[in-house]
């Protein structure tokens, strides 16, 4: 009876997407899990935590918060606190989609391994999606790494968590799923993986700076259009009062006398910068999507 068409369809019949996505997922995160650029990325996460515990436990925690005050009953000290140690948890996060997404779809193309899937009944889609997950869920892991130690200090001296911590830290996250989005683009940009981690790191730690910077001091407009400008709400929300949009600093770019000329500098609001870090995910998830169902493995 086993033999049966009705057995043999069933046995013949192809995953759903869903079903595909979630077998994608599986074997991509163990195949992180595994490797080594996953125990480097612990790493660094571990030593830069570990380096900043070090300091704290050195230098005391008045020279850490930048209030001068060491009352764990001060909000001011608290947030200084969290501040100071949060403050890379935007590159690191960008460093986390760099790390899993740099060659999630250019190693396809380079290592051969696209040639595998393709007389399998498999969708692209489910392809990119599972590795997508997958990487947002190793990336994520590291980012909680990095947040252990940050509430691990700031519970040891008495300054609790704040919700404007708790607020930053989704807004980490949310830029993770984004940075996730970009390096996915130029993975399916590029057949090469070396390009597709160059470029990346390129244009999120020099080349968005340096637009920043022409926009503002040169251009004098907002630089809406940045996905590292409105990642400037991680930062932002940890001060004592929220900065205003717009507020003036004297001397070129920003830096100088006092009898150097005034420019005009910009922080986006918590509304604007999640809509920037969300248009950007969108965006270039989609782009990133339709540029792997189009290209050809020749």
């Amino acid at each position: 009876m086993s033999d049966t068409p009705a057995a043999s369809t069933h046995a013949d019949r192809v995953p759903n997407s869903i079903t595909q996505v979630g077998l994608m997922l599986r074997y991509t995160f163990n195949d992180y899990r595994r490797s080594r650029r996953f125990a480097i990325l612990m790493a660094i996460m571990v030593l830069i935590g570990g380096g900043l515990t070090v300091a704290l436990a050195y230098y005391g925690i008045g020279s850490f918060t930048a209030s001068g005050t060491v009352s764990p009953s001060s909000t001011a000290a608290s947030l200084g606190f969290y501040s100071g140690f949060w403050g890379f948890a935007s590159d690191l996060a960008v460093i986390a989609g760099i790390f899993f997404g740099g060659d999630a779809i250019s190693g396809e193309f380079q290592n051969k391994t696209g040639y595998f899937m393709i007389p399998n009944p498999i969708r692209r889609s489910s392809v990119y999606i599972g590795k997508w997950l997958a990487a947002l869920i190793a990336g994520t892991i590291a980012l909680l790494v990095y947040t252990g130690f940050c509430v691990g200090n700031g519970l040891y001296y008495g300054f609790g968590i704040p919700t404007q911590f708790l607020e930053s830290l989704a807004f980490t996250w949310f830029y993770l799923v984004a940075a996730l989005g970009f390096t996915f683009f130029f993975s399916s940009l590029f057949k090469s993986s070396a390009y597709s981690f160059l470029v990346t790191f390129l244009l999120f730690f020099f080349a968005f700076g340096i637009i920043d910077l022409l926009a503002t001091d040169l251009a004098h407009i907002e630089p809406w259009f940045l996905l590292t400008y409105g990642a400037g709400i991680i930062a932002d929300v940890l001060m004592l009062t929220y900065p205003a949009h717009t507020s003036t600093v004297q001397g070129v770019f920003g830096r100088g006398s006092a009898n150097a000329p005034s420019f005009l500098t910009y922080n986006p609001t918590i509304p604007e910068g999640l809509a920037i870090i969300a248009v950007y995910f969108i965006v270039t998830a989609a782009l990133g999507l339709l540029l792997f169902e189009k290209k050809e493995f020749n």
